[in-house]
Formats: C-alpha cells, sequence, structure tokens
C-alpha cells in the first residue's frame, strides 16, 4: 500500500513495508525556516503530542515517532563561515538546544 502526499510543494511517496519496518533516525524531513517565528509554528505543530526526550539540536520527533529537522536556513552561512573559531562556537550553542534559536546562534557566531 502508498501513499501520496505534498509538503510545502514537494512531493512524497511513502510505503507501508510492514510490522517489521519501524521509523528510526535514519530517514529524517527537514524544515528549512527563515524566521524564528517559522521555527517555533513548525517546532510547536510537530512535537506536539512527540517524545520530547527525541528534541535535540533541532531534531524532534512528532507523534507518529518520524523525525524532523527544523532548520534555520542561515545555519548553513555560519557553519560553513570563513571562520573557525565563529563556527565552533555557533556548533557548541547549537549543541546545548532543543529547539534552535536562531538570535542565539547568531550570538554565539559573532561572541
Amino acid at each position: 500500500m502508498t501513499v501520496e502526499f505534498t509538503l510545502d510543494g514537494q512531493a512524497f511517496l511513502a510505503l507501508n513495508g510492514g510490522p517489521m519496518f519501524q521509523f528510526s533516525e535514519a530517514i529524517s524531513l527537514q524544515v528549512f525556516c527563515d524566521t524564528q517565528d517559522e521555527i517555533d509554528h513548525y517546532w510547536n505543530g510537530l512535537a506536539a503530542g512527540g517524545d520530547p526526550n527525541a528534541q535535540n539540536c533541532g531534531w524532534l520527533k512528532d507523534k507518529f515517532g518520524l523525525s524532523w529537522q527544523i532548520v534555520p536556513r542561515m545555519l548553513g552561512e555560519i557553519m560553513k563561515g570563513p571562520d573557525a573559531a565563529k563556527s565552533q562556537r555557533a556548533m557548541g550553542a547549537l549543541m546545548q538546544m532543543k529547539k534552535l534559536d536562531i538570535a542565539q546562534l547568531r550570538a554565539a557566531y559573532h561572541g
């Protein structure tokens, strides 16, 4: 049995492979966000009913056990920036977060 669905204009096809196949972190869906409001919106909606112990570094599991990454689009810029020390500070801040906070990531990056 298959189901086709669209999320934010992206088409997906899901297959029911039977009970021997379970969700795991081996697959996750990424949602790139431009603002903190977007991060808050997707995080709060997808985290509702999910496992609060499975929330770390921008990752969460929804109520169905599917893993999501709610990521600020600017994260790539600061992680791949020309100054490795700045990127390491931002990564250190990220590692302490559950839901990612753009202002805190920028503050850590800029020192």
